[in-house]
């Protein structure tokens, strides 16, 4: 059974800065490409960016291009993301998603950004 928990979001102003970990329990981390998704409220969940197994290609959507940077340390079964430049519109549940056979999701950790 694998388990992720997320953790660093919180509430930042506009143009500020967050960066959230998701730390991988019970897995081969190395086995499993990486995302983060978000949800806001009355939305559905949608992608926001991923990272391949050993870490040589990212993917983002392009609301957040340029502004969020996907990282992960196999060493510490450990996924990242960073996010500079926050807008308003950043503000939902963050969720991290292990990617293999199986995908398992995290609880989420809640990023509000105000204006």
């Amino acid at each position: 059974q694998v388990e992720l928990v997320e953790s660093g979001g919180g509430l930042v102003q506009a143009g500020g800065s967050l960066r959230l970990s998701c730390v991988a329990r019970g897995a081969t981390f190395i086995r499993y490409a990486m995302g983060w998704f978000r949800q806001a409220p009355g939305k559905e969940r949608e992608f926001v960016a991923s990272i391949e197994k050993n870490g040589d290609s990212t993917r983002y959507a392009d609301s957040v291009k340029d502004r969020f940077t996907i990282s992960r340390d196999n060493a510490k079964d450990t996924v990242y993301l960073q996010m500079n430049s926050l807008k308003p519109g950043d503000t939902a549940v963050y969720y991290c998603k292990a990617e293999s056979f199986i995908d398992y999701w995290g609880q989420g950790t809640q990023v509000t950004v105000s204006s």
